[in-house]
């Protein structure tokens, strides 16, 4: 039986992303860790996440380099590569190795792959990874921060979910795009939508505000995207979908009252066999009401503000 690949991920955030991160992790891993690494046999684009900063597909490993060394004194590259070092912060309990002494373990290592050394322009990029006194070499896969590219919008609200968590609740609640029809029927500008399209995601977009809309349009279109946002509130929705997000109003401008609020669960209830709620009341019995059971949930800070995020089914 042909032995399944093993990936290493490495991952970056601020402190209050903390359990978003987690959540994000059992996403697409099935399990979380405390570390900030986590080695899975899924295949994950790492630039798919805020978070994610490395991924390490491991070819060979060893106990110390010399045994690595000895691994790899047969491997033979056809296109031209250079072997980089990942060791640039603390990863788990291993200290991070300084530069001076990654140069030159990216030499030692180097010396021994037969095929074009090419350091500023290489076809393939091997990475070196140091954890618990054990080393990997593999394909290595930096991180786009794709989401960055979506922070300057024409349009925006001060209230609006950040990219960084729009992007990582859109993971939490689709990890697996393929054959996926969402919908996010309270999407304000778009920032979810953007975020999922961006990700290859079949979504569309609605709102109860019409000058929302037309903002939510040109942003998508200022990214050159393409779907629909439609006019009109969520009891109008007569499809089904697989997945919708909800991030409830909550500001003076946008208030709702709690029977309104339930109503709006239900719909979404009526609508979409899974369900990504952001709220920042707490509504546990309101989605249970609703006929939902959380399968999972995080807290998303941001300074003193709290976002609940609610993952139902």
């Amino acid at each position: 039986m042909k032995q399944q690949p093993t990936y290493i991920y490495t991952f970056v955030h601020h402190l209050d992303e903390y359990e978003l991160c987690r959540m994000e992790m059992r996403a697409f891993f099935g399990f979380d860790t405390e570390e900030n690494f986590i080695i899975s046999h899924r295949k994950i684009d790492p630039s798919r996440s805020p978070f994610i900063q490395d991924q390490l597909e491991v070819i060979h490993e060893g106990n110390s380099i010399e045994e690595l060394e000895q691994s790899i004194q047969h491997m033979t590259m056809t296109q031209s590569y250079k072997v980089e070092c990942l060791n640039k912060m603390d990863i788990g309990k291993t200290a991070k190795i300084h530069h001076p002494e990654r140069r030159d373990i990216e030499k030692r290592i180097g010396l021994c792959i037969e095929g074009e050394v090419n350091l500023d322009n290489p076809d393939i990029v091997l990475g070196l990874l140091n954890l618990n006194g054990r080393w990997y070499l593999g394909n290595y896969t930096k991180a786009e921060s794709i989401w960055r590219k979506h922070l300057h919008k024409p349009n925006s609200y001060s209230t609006a979910l950040s990219t960084r968590v729009a992007r990582s609740i859109v993971n939490i609640a689709i990890p697996k795009p393929e054959g996926i029809r969402a919908i996010d029927p309270c999407c304000g500008i778009g920032t979810v939508v953007i975020e999922a399209l961006s990700m290859g995601i079949n979504i569309i977009g609605r709102d109860i505000s019409p000058l929302v809309c037309v903002g939510a349009r040109e942003n998508i279109q200022y990214f050159e995207y393409e779907t629909t946002v439609t006019k009109g509130p969520i009891s109008d929705v007569s499809e089904h979908y697989d997945v919708a997000f909800v991030d409830l109003p909550y500001n003076i401008y946008s208030h709702i009252s709690p029977e309104e609020e339930l109503d709006l669960i239900k719909q979404a209830r009526r609508i979409a066999d899974r369900v990504l709620f952001v709220t920042v009341d707490p509504i546990d019995e309101a989605v249970r009401n609703a006929g939902f059971t959380i399968i999972d949930r995080a807290i998303a800070k941001k300074a003193n503000f709290t976002r609940q995020i609610l993952l139902c089914e």
